[in-house]
């Protein structure tokens, strides 16, 4: 049936009077925007700050949760770490017959992946004539894209690091190394190896691994055989629906058989006895599709080269986020309600006339989107401007785009008129039409509960802020300045690249005597390691029953001497002791306290390093080391044993320590610069850092944290201004004429001024109650991450307390002083 010209026209009247309607309802929202300009400004700053930090977070959120989504094997692929023995270490490497004898005897598994342990290495790469210096290059075996199948776009799609002499290259790197050339079958230069490039793939970002470069010939001849050394990252990647507790079950019985059972009878004692003793090496596995966030922390921290997501600052930015989000509401919230006095005439007219609560009700809302809708574009702008500062903090590269972040923008959009329009819509549509058309609705206490109880909400999140902020920020600075038992100053780090690794050492000890001859350098040394991220290797031993895996700290003679590591017992190692090369070692405190040794000087030690035959070396104590951190403080000083370099001859460490006058300090560097490029590696080009800054980074994520806390208790502080100036503001419009009559009656300035500000210091108080708790709480537990931690005193809350208060007061007294000036006159005339 078509439509009658009656219901057409009927239709058409119907559209255009809510088209009209809707147009009246934005003139009004027009007039009272103009009549209320400061608190409008307000209301659309206000709800632009927290929805901006809203945008931030889920900015944050949405890339540490895309890493690995592109993988389709990430529900199917684990990283493979151990936790070590009675230690309990956990440690993100293998063997490689733990590996190859998993592969063998569990069916579930399809393929594995050792990686070179380091996962990235920088170093320069020869193409013909063209040499460059390339990073993010990774050596891996034939598993790698089983694994991390990036797509193949030119080349080989299957066995493309079969041959020991091959190599896979990105895009960008092809285009680098290559120009407009085909890659395929060149050969280029890496280590003093030649390789053939066999594919070029496509780098899908974000991933846990990001290499330019994927080399193969990982493995080590004499690491083929040998269960102990832990020398590999090991991924694998197992079938469609197995279940990992039966899958981890069976990688433990594997490490059981073949390792802990054997070792019990190769040492003559029962498995039980064994276990007692050393405990057993523990497997575990991490799922690729959540690993980078829920992952298992290993003992350096980073299990990946594209580093762990920080899951702590992760939900601190979340939920800082949401709180001033929330806080933004109730501000809102508190000034719709508080406003709706200029309103209620308004609201009593439009029902005398015949409008329905519904209607009043759509229109606050509909007024409310438009704040919404202005305030979500000032949030746009803000974040816009705000991005590059951003990503320089977090240290990535977020836009605003994407399809989810879009639809996320939409739910913020539809969630914040939810919470911040209905309660003042459904508020203001309940005023009574006789009660507010006679004038007297501004003596009615209506209301004013709801926003006392919200105000006293924003002091108790504005004090959680200032309390957080100030632990945050005496934790942070009682890392960077305890003593650490070392002294970096002056002394630099510098990369020893240099491939032949074993003449590492002869070319070290001829380079040192050359460069002590520089003026300006003071010192020279080396040790296995680097402060900040601890040793090259660890080696597990037994003494008197107690199994240690202490950290091995392979060190040139004066190593400790220069960086004022202390000696508390016996003496350091020497070149004048020929025996301090071949069987004599230094334990740390923490070692010593480990092995419960009362009297350590000239204790014999078997330790876990064998000789050629196989038997464990024995080793003397000469001396022991005060403590001294070598990590970051979040954890405990390892138990740690140090002896020379020529000790063990494996020519493991990685770096050269100068220690430098501040005199002419660019002069020495210079002179440093010229000897190392023309002497010790022509192909790298001189690169240094102090030690002082290189152990900063240990806590950079906590600086991260305190800048975080800092930058957010300024909003907080702003936004709770803006609610109490707001609040204040109407909450003494409304007394103006009882201030008018207590004055009439001869009421001193100064005992008005007490009257109308004494309830807001009681809801000062009142929400300072409210947020100490969650405050203490969180704290402690934040503070629960750190080995070495403050102690929460009363302090941090005292100031909290009294800056809430000023605060307070000086809002509160400059508005009542002004309301204490009025024309009497003008309130006590008859309305």
């Amino acid at each position: 049936m078509g439509i009658k010209p009656l219901d057409l026209k009927k239709k058409t009247n119907n559209n255009y009077k809510k088209y009209t309607m809707i147009f009246n309802w934005f003139k009004i929202f027009i007039y009272h925007l103009k009549q209320s300009k400061l608190f409008s400004f307000l209301n659309v700053l206000g709800l632009s700050i927290g929805i901006a930090g809203v945008i931030f977070a889920i900015l944050y959120w949405n890339n540490e949760n895309a890493y690995d989504q592109w993988n389709p094997e990430k529900e199917n692929t684990y990283q493979v770490l151990n936790k070590i023995g009675m230690t309990g270490n956990t440690w993100a490497s293998n063997s490689i017959p733990f590996g190859e004898t998993c592969k063998a005897t569990i069916p579930e598994i399809e393929s594995i992946c050792f990686f070179n342990n380091t996962w990235y290495d920088d170093a320069p790469i020869k193409y013909q004539n063209k040499k460059i210096m390339a990073n993010k290059i990774t050596v891996a075996d034939n598993g790698f894209f089983d694994v991390f199948p990036f797509p193949i776009v030119k080349g080989a799609k299957t066995n493309i690091l079969k041959e020991d002499n091959s190599v896979a290259i990105s895009e960008e790197t092809a285009k680098l190394l290559f120009n407009n050339e085909d890659p395929i079958g060149q050969s280029i230069n890496y280590s003093n190896k030649s390789y053939t490039v066999k594919s070029v793939y496509r780098l899908m970002r974000p991933s846990s691994i990001e290499p330019n470069y994927v080399f193969g010939s990982v493995k080590r001849p004499q690491d083929i055989d040998s269960w102990g050394n832990f020398n590999y990252g090991m991924m694998i990647k197992v079938k469609k629906g197995t279940d990992p507790t039966a899958l981890l079950k069976k990688m433990q019985n594997v490490n059981f058989v073949n390792r802990t059972v054997k070792d019990a009878k190769e040492s003559g004692q029962t498995v039980a006895q064994y276990l007692k003793e050393n405990g057993e090496t523990t497997v575990i596995i991490d799922q690729l599709q959540t690993a980078r966030l829920h992952g298992t922390k290993s003992s350096q921290g980073i299990n990946f080269p594209e580093g762990r997501g920080n899951l702590q600052l992760l939900y601190i930015m979340v939920g800082l986020s949401i709180l001033i989000l929330v806080l933004s509401l109730v501000n809102y919230i508190n000034l719709a309600t508080a406003s709706a006095i200029k309103r209620a005439k308004e609201v009593g007219v439009r029902k005398i006339v015949g409008a329905t609560k519904g209607q009043i009700t759509t229109q606050f809302i509909f007024e409310t989107a438009i704040i919404v809708i202005l305030s979500i574009i000032f949030a746009l702008a803000i974040v816009e401007l705000s991005l590059p500062y951003y990503n320089t903090f977090l240290k990535k590269t977020l836009t605003m785009n994407g399809g989810e972040f879009y639809l996320q923008l939409i739910f913020i959009f539809g969630l914040v008129i939810v919470l911040a329009g209905i309660f003042p819509a459904v508020y203001i549509s309940n005023f009574e039409t006789l009660k507010v058309l006679k004038g007297n609705f501004s003596r009615s206490k209506s209301g004013i509960w709801i926003r006392n109880s919200m105000l006293i909400f924003q002091f108790g999140i504005a004090a959680f802020f200032i309390i957080g902020a100030l632990i945050v920020n005496s934790q942070v600075d009682y890392m960077m300045n305890k003593d650490l038992g070392f002294s970096g100053n002056q002394v630099l780090r510098i990369p020893f690249n240099t491939p032949e690794r074993k003449q590492r050492t002869d070319k070290y000890l001829t380079m040192k005597q050359e460069i002590r001859k520089i003026s300006g350098v003071e010192e020279i040394s080396t040790f296995a390691g680097t402060f900040g991220n601890s040793t090259n290797s660890s080696s597990g031993f037994t003494h008197n029953g107690i199994a240690v895996q202490p950290r091995n700290v392979e060190m040139d003679f004066g190593f400790l001497e220069m960086m004022k590591i202390k000696i508390v017992q016996g003496r350091d190692l020497s070149p004048e002791f020929a025996s301090d090369t071949v069987s004599n070692m230094l334990m740390n405190e923490t070692l010593v306290k480990t092995l419960n040794l009362k009297n350590p000087i000239n204790t014999i030690i078997t330790s876990g390093w064998g000789d050629d035959d196989g038997e464990n070396l024995k080793f003397k104590i000469v001396g022991v080391v005060k403590d001294f951190h070598i990590t970051g403080l979040q954890d405990k000083v390892p138990p740690m044993v140090f002896v020379n370099l020529k000790t063990l001859e494996w020519n493991n460490f990685n770096n050269v320590y100068v220690k430098v006058s501040p005199n002419n300090l660019s002069e020495t560097l210079a002179k440093l610069k010229s000897y190392w490029e023309k002497n010790v590696n022509p192909d790298y080009p001189f690169d240094y850092e102090f030690v002082n800054k290189g152990f900063a980074r240990t806590y950079q994520e906590q600086v991260k944290q305190k800048d975080l806390f800092f930058i957010l208790n300024l909003v907080v502080i702003v936004i709770a201004i803006f609610g109490l100036f707001a609040l204040a503001s109407f909450s003494m419009e409304r007394r103006l004429k009882e201030i008018a009559i207590r004055k009439t009656l001869g009421a001193e300035t100064d005992i008005l001024l007490k009257e109308l500000s004494k309830q807001y210091v009681i809801f000062c108080l009142l929400g300072f109650a409210i947020g100490i708790v969650p405050a203490y709480i969180l704290l402690q537990k934040w503070l629960e991450n750190f080995a070495f931690r403050i102690n929460v005193s009363v302090i941090p809350f005292s100031i909290a307390l009294v800056s809430l208060l000023i605060l307070t007061l000086m809002i509160v007294l400059a508005k009542a002083y002004q309301v204490t000036k009025i024309d009497i006159l003008k309130y006590l005339k008859y309305e």
